[in-house]
């Protein structure tokens, strides 16, 4: 078993010239070279904006690369939950963007002519209790009424059609979702950025953003560890690896991290007759299970089986943990050799959704809390199209944003065991 990415070993990621210097001024400075910066960085420049991407690591290092490759629908939290918090009318333009950031990403992928596996296979979500299940009916017949948008409701006796497990209750089917492979697709969207004229530096850690105006221009001063650049605008896409740099931002997200082991590549009709349909599947949990086959028939199987952010000593108990959840759902793969596991850091905000818009002076775009490929990917378009002065709808902008209660975080998860240790007992009584 390697402690690597299995979707790195797939694929390279566009060559950048490691010895150009930064340049002096831009129009705007984007930190992060994810999904979300990437996707804002390609809108802009196509329309002629001088941007410079800063990322402290390498292209897609962090959660995009790291993730599971579903390109999901809907949004974490409950439609029901969703309309009692927003209201009916907002929630209806929410849930009409999450459907509108898979067509996003399909139609990049198609544009750019990226290599990276996407297929609209359906996601299929599975019912790990009776009370669960029947949920599911009830969501479904919400979603039709007020969304216009179909599921489909298996009851247990019909999941075989769909899953090669009987340990659930039951499932539901949204025929939209997609998958991919997500490090060909951050590296893709890499290469479309630059073409379109952007320019990413790597190892290019931001250490300070502080206002300074120029020549009579507002503006912010970036400090970074290859130097400073001064920029017009700053967007930021870091998600759940955000930084000191801007720290009110920090404040806001909890970074939660989630771990992947990928078997062998298995016997055809094994992989068949675990994942009949090849959906992106997940369970009905808090402490969830996310599992695909990915294109060379393995099992990918992951999940929050440690709340910690990766280390090396979370990531090896975490391969323990995730193989025999793997095997409660498929005693099939009991002898299945497990070749790789890895961990990555998802966001999430104190509300579980999604934000954009801007906070002290910089645009950002973050808390996707699981849905990034689709969300960030449509975010970050989203994002720069308002920078460049149009009105794009997006019903993510200017929602409340809360943080911590009392103001008790600062950036550093310390409550992170009681939080894994509560979700645990939800998912027990529950």
């Amino acid at each position: 078993m390697m402690e690597e990415n299995y979707w790195l070993t797939t694929t390279a990621m566009p060559a950048v010239d490691a010895t150009r210097a930064l340049p002096e001024v831009v129009d705007v400075a984007v930190i992060g070279a994810g999904f979300t910066g990437l996707s804002a960085a390609r809108t802009l420049a196509q329309r002629g904006t001088k941007v410079a991407v800063l990322e402290g690591e390498t292209i897609g290092w962090g959660a995009s690369s790291r993730n599971g490759g579903m390109v999901l629908t809907g949004m974490k939290l409950g439609v029901n939950k969703l309309i009692s918090m927003y209201g009916r009318e907002r929630t209806q333009r929410m849930y009409a963007a999450s459907l509108a950031s898979i067509d996003c990403v399909e139609k990049i992928v198609r544009e750019e002519a990226i290599d990276c596996d996407f297929v609209r296979c359906g996601h299929l979500e599975v019912a790990c209790k009776q009370k669960h299940f029947d949920d599911y009916a009830r969501q479904a017949e919400v979603i039709a009424r007020e969304f216009n948008h179909s599921l489909r409701v298996v009851q247990k006796t019909e999941l075989s059609s769909e899953i090669g497990s009987k340990i659930y209750y039951g499932g539901m089917v949204d025929e939209v979702s997609a998958g991919c492979n997500p490090a060909r697709y951050v590296g893709g969207l890499a290469h479309a950025a630059m073409k379109a004229g952007a320019q990413i530096f790597e190892r290019t850690r931001v250490s300070a953003v502080e206002r300074e105006p120029r020549q009579g221009e507002a503006g912010w001063k970036i400090s970074t560890s290859r130097g400073t650049l001064w920029a017009h605008e700053v967007f930021v896409g870091t998600s759940g690896y955000t930084g000191k740099s801007t720290p009110a931002l920090q404040k806001k997200l909890i970074p939660i991290g989630s771990f992947i082991i990928t078997t062998e590549v298995l016997p055809d009709a094994l992989a068949r007759e675990l994942s009949p349909r090849n959906r992106m599947i997940y369970d009905s949990k808090n402490y969830l299970y996310y599992y695909r086959l990915t294109p060379d028939r393995r099992m990918l199987f992951g999940g929050r089986a440690a709340f910690f952010p990766e280390t090396e000593q979370t990531i090896r108990r975490s391969a323990d943990i995730l193989r025999r959840g793997m095997i409660e759902v498929y005693p099939q793969l009991s002898d299945a050799k497990i070749d790789f596991v890895w961990g990555g850091t998802l966001d999430f905000a104190f509300d579980i959704m999604p934000h954009a818009g801007q906070l002290d002076g910089m645009y950002y775009a973050v808390g996707y809390a699981g849905h990034g490929v689709a969300m960030a990917t449509y975010q970050g378009q989203k994002i720069a199209e308002l920078m460049a002065g149009d009105k794009p709808e997006n019903p993510f902008v200017g929602i409340p944003f809360p943080g911590a209660p009392l103001g008790l975080y600062n950036g550093k998860p310390w409550f992170l065991p009681f939080a894994g240790a509560w979700y645990k007992i939800l998912d027990w009584v529950s």
